[in-house]
């Protein structure tokens, strides 16, 4: 699209967020976090966020800005499993046992297609992230189909155990995989990232990992290495 005058400005839309649903049989949220001073002809990476057991897509309202308030367009999407209602009142969701990942991976496809549309995002700066549950979901749907994403993210998860996650091995070594781990995680061990980067390292990924003096939570360094490890793949060009 050509920009031939400055009407464009007064339409541009403003950092914050945004809720949308997809037309499916059975509608689907999707949570966007725009950038603050968003410039629709830069090409923007696009974040793909999976919460963990118990959480829902407003998790990425904490993270996004968090992470950064101009790099990313970043969307959080919702698990297909109900668990009912935590202690504060909020809905919690899981994204199940696999069972569900046809219906995963057409939600993903389609909300990634509608931000698109709806954004300008780079093609090839595509990243799937998840925290614990949804770190292994990152993997699952990265690891299907490589060559649509730009990387996996991992925060304070670990592979799937089953169903051979490196069937495609030609193909994912053109991804780039973040994990970022607490030492002191009794929920996923540390071992299992460990073994997660020897896997994915022996299998010619490139990978990094980073530990951190936390549990299971979050630790706020894992945000600012999240961006600087993007921000470096997108200086490389």
């Amino acid at each position: 699209m050509l920009y031939t005058d400055l009407s464009w400005e007064a339409l541009k839309p403003k950092e914050g967020f945004y809720t949308s649903e997809l037309q499916t049989p059975r509608p689907l949220p999707v949570r966007t976090f725009l950038p603050t001073g968003y410039e629709p002809r830069y090409p923007y990476p696009l974040l793909v966020f999976f919460h963990g057991q118990g959480g829902n897509e407003e998790q990425i309202l904490r993270l996004a800005p968090r992470l950064s308030r101009r790099n990313y367009i970043s969307i959080g999407l919702r698990g297909p499993v109900s668990l009912g209602a935590r202690r504060d009142g909020r809905l919690a969701y899981g994204w199940g046992d696999g069972s569900q990942d046809t219906l995963i991976e057409d939600y993903l496809l389609r909300a990634v297609e509608q931000t698109r549309r709806s954004y300008h995002v780079h093609s090839e700066r595509i990243y799937l992230a998840g925290f614990a549950e949804g770190a292994t979901l990152a993997y699952r749907l990265g690891l299907t189909f490589p060559e649509k994403l730009g990387g996996v993210i991992s925060l304070n998860g670990a592979m799937p155990r089953q169903g051979g996650p490196l069937f495609r091995l030609p193909e994912i070594r053109q991804l780039r995989v973040f994990i970022g781990h607490g030492i002191a995680n009794s929920i996923v061990p540390l071992s299992l990232p460990q073994r997660d980067f020897r896997v994915l390292y022996t299998a010619g990924v490139r990978v990094a990992m980073y530990t951190y003096p936390s549990t299971h939570k979050l630790h706020p360094d894992m945000l600012r290495d999240v961006n600087r490890w993007i921000m470096a793949q997108c200086n490389e060009e």
